[in-house]
């Protein structure tokens, strides 16, 4: 049976001691701390981990006497290609953070899974795989099948992070796809990382944190559901913007004074102009409406204030 263990959710959680369970040399675990919160928060009697790096989750269910199944690459269990064989009521995924830590052959020799189990761990390892959109759309098809397994009434516990390549953010929490009821965000601090031993420069902001994601399957069959959908917009045909923006916008590529002409060219072609009749006397009208914005050096020209 489960032991007594004191409730210390709440939306921010830290551990400054990782606490005892899995192995600290296993590059991005999470503290068991973190998993043992979790299963008494909820009064789970049983848990499973579908990529237990370490097996964290197995040593925390142990240690508050909680059955658990869990397993790994590592260990013979593809999550992208084998089935799931439990009805789960509690799930807790520990995605990796795409390439900023690789897992096979590097925490475990892919030579000795392939002489066991008969692959190459390499070829499903979610943190080798070349590129951000294909890493999501592997994430997102690994988060609908441990959900589509749930029992009714049964939790996702989703450990992401945020990750900086070349001044971009990268974020698994709003790519990750979001079934069924969204119950809590938990924002979790990061403590003895191997990146805090680095000095950044410039206007780098660190990251420090991860997200705790919770979701809940209230109904079996059909659930609402949360997609990150990216697309190329324009500014010149978005509800909401004016001609200030517009303009502003349009002429940032000129770094000089242009003629209207130049600029008509710019914003002609777009909704906002072809559904107003007189749109080049707004543009002219804008124009003089926002001398802190634009600037006429001589006649007919225009430019940006802050290039003149």
């Amino acid at each position: 049976m489960m032991t007594n263990h004191a409730n210390t959710l709440t939306t921010v959680v830290s551990y400054p001691e990782r606490g005892v369970g899995g192995s600290n040399k296993y590059r991005g675990n999470c503290s068991p701390k973190l998993i043992s919160d979790l299963i008494a928060h909820f009064g789970f009697h049983e848990v499973c981990d579908y990529m237990c790096g370490s097996n964290t989750t197995g040593d925390a269910a142990a240690s508050l006497g909680v059955s658990s199944h869990t397993y790994d690459l590592h260990s013979g269990f593809d999550l992208l290609h084998c089935n799931i064989p439990e009805r789960p009521q509690f799930i807790f995924w520990h995605p990796p953070y795409w390439d900023i830590i690789k897992y096979s052959d590097v925490m475990y020799r892919a030579a000795d899974v392939q002489q066991r189990y008969g692959y190459d761990p390499r070829q499903f390892d979610l943190s080798r795989i070349p590129t951000w959109e294909k890493f999501v759309k592997a994430m997102n098809y690994c988060m609908m099948k441990q959900f589509c397994v749930l029992e009714k009434g049964g939790r996702m516990a989703v450990l992401v992070g945020d990750i900086k390549k070349k001044g971009k953010l990268l974020s698994m929490l709003f790519e990750l796809v979001k079934p069924g009821t969204l119950e809590n965000v938990i924002i979790k601090t990061q403590h003895n990382c191997v990146s805090d031993r680095t000095a950044y420069s410039g206007k780098f902001i660190p990251i420090v944190h991860e997200y705790l994601l919770l979701v809940r399957k209230d109904i079996p069959l059909q659930y609402p559901m949360l997609i990150t959908k990216q697309i190329e917009g324009d500014i010149r045909d978005m509800r909401g913007t004016t001609w200030k923006d517009i303009l502003a916008d349009a002429m940032e590529s000129f770094q000089s004074a242009v003629h209207l002409e130049q600029i008509y060219d710019q914003v002609g072609q777009y909704d906002r102009a072809r559904k107003q009749q007189f749109w080049k006397d707004k543009v002219r009208q804008t124009l003089l409406v926002y001398p802190n914005i634009f600037t006429s050096p001589q006649r007919g020209m225009w430019m940006l204030k802050k290039y003149a």
